[in-house]
């Protein structure tokens, strides 16, 4: 199965922690802080690879962590950074982030890559601390935590040419014909379910055509297996409309055309301003009266009109002729997404939630954790830091919206702390 839609869960890696150290060596007891900084955790890429051809590996691996980076040490030693994290992707995908669908990035050609998760900073070591005042600090400030997304990626194939018409009309015999893949062809509807690529070669020119499922009335609302073709014909340089002219399937020819040509201008106008040529395909069981009235309504709305047997071979060499060199000549299709006006969304100061959990009300999430790493409570100095930021990141108006009372049990990022509201001013401790 071709699967051209995934859904996959990233993170990055946890900047390490900075150390608390003091210089301990033969005559010199007291030092000084050396603590070092934590390293970087690691990013998380996306790059396209054109050995990658379909996203099915992503059905049965879907979440991709970095690793944190390492805490600091003594001596003033930096942490090593974690090594980032690649994921390839098939040249061709269309990234998105889940939760609000904007598109971050196109990655259309071999070695484009993207950073979807940017790894967390390392904490500070205690030495970065010493000033004037504070000569033997004894705490550190704790790595900040990576960046966790959900993304969508939809593969779009990239054809120079998009073979579009009713099921049955003939698209993967014609395409078996001008090139050497090997569709599979039945007599009955919707026998494409996956695309097919074949490439279209003779001497130094070649081109690729892409047989993608079929599409019917009301395609454009996902009817039928509608949405999955157009979705790759967005991309095509060409639109090789593909006609049965012979009737047998009890689809009136010049209805079809203009069925499918109204579901292409429903689902975008970019589409419907595409370059389109039109196939009379069958004519070898058609009534030649009816192709040749057809070939006439229809070019004099402006279309190309080519009428072959993909059969008998007949007028297929006119065609293979005129799609070697014309083709490669019309200009490279455009995404609409691609103009869309980046969203940009200020990050917040500090991002905690409040929930209840084992009968406490709870506090959790990317601030309370580094502040509960970077806080060493036996010092004075570094509990009175943690007091003001409780205070100052809103912590303590939330708790006090949810209810909680003077001497009731909290929870901050899995530890138990007894709460006093209002003494951060003072030298008693009010958590």
């Amino acid at each position: 199965m071709f699967y051209d839609q995934a859904t996959i869960e990233v993170r990055s890696g946890n900047g390490g922690n900075g150390c608390v150290s003091f210089r301990r060596e033969k005559y010199i007891p007291d030092g000084g802080p050396d603590g070092g900084h934590g390293g970087r955790g690691g990013d998380v890429f996306l790059r396209a690879d054109k050995s990658k051809n379909t996203l099915q590996d992503f059905r049965y691996k879907r979440h991709f962590f970095a690793k944190d980076g390492q805490g600091g040490m003594g001596n003033l030693r930096t942490g090593a950074s974690a090594d980032d994290m690649i994921v390839k992707v098939p040249v061709g995908t269309l990234v998105f982030d889940e939760e609000d669908g904007v598109l971050l990035a196109d990655l259309k050609e071999d070695g484009d890559e993207i950073v979807v998760a940017k790894g967390g900073r390392g904490g500070r070591g205690n030495a970065s601390f010493k000033n004037s005042v504070r000569q033997a600090p004894k705490f550190a400030s704790a790595g900040t935590t990576g960046v966790e997304r959900t993304l969508r990626l939809e593969l779009r194939l990239l054809a120079d040419v998009a073979l579009l018409g009713y099921p049955n009309a003939g698209k993967s015999t014609l395409l078996s014909v001008i090139s050497a893949a090997k569709p599979k062809i039945a007599d009955y509807p919707f026998t494409t379910i996956q695309p097919v690529l074949g490439v279209v070669q003779r001497d130094e020119s070649s081109i690729i055509v892409a047989d993608v499922p079929g599409i019917i009335e009301n395609a454009s609302e996902g009817a039928g297996m509608g949405l999955d073709f157009l979705r790759h014909a967005e991309r095509s340089r060409l639109l090789l409309h593909v006609i049965d002219t012979s009737g047998l399937y009890g689809v009136d020819p010049f209805e079809a055309f203009h069925t499918i040509n109204n579901e292409i201008k429903s689902y975008k106008k970019s589409m419907a301003e595409k370059e389109q040529w039109v196939v009379l395909n069958k004519i070898d069981v058609a009534d030649e009266e009816i192709v040749e009235i057809l070939k006439s309504e229809i070019e004099e709305e402006g279309f190309r009109v080519f009428t072959v047997s993909a059969v008998t071979h007949q007028g297929v060499n006119e065609l293979v002729n005129a799609l070697l060199s014309e083709v490669p000549q019309l200009p490279a299709p455009k995404l609409e997404e691609e103009a869309a006006i980046p969203v940009y969304r200020p990050k917040e100061a500090y991002p905690f939630t409040i929930s209840t959990k084992r009968g406490y009300v709870a506090v959790e999430g990317a601030f309370i954790r580094e502040l509960m790493l970077s806080t060493n409570f036996s010092d004075t100095e570094s509990t009175r830091r943690f007091q003001r930021l409780i205070v100052q990141s809103g912590i303590e108006a939330a708790l006090l919206e949810a209810g909680v009372e003077d001497g009731e049990t909290v929870l901050l990022d899995g530890s138990y702390f007894e709460f006093f509201a209002g003494s951060s001013d003072d030298d008693d401790l009010y958590l």
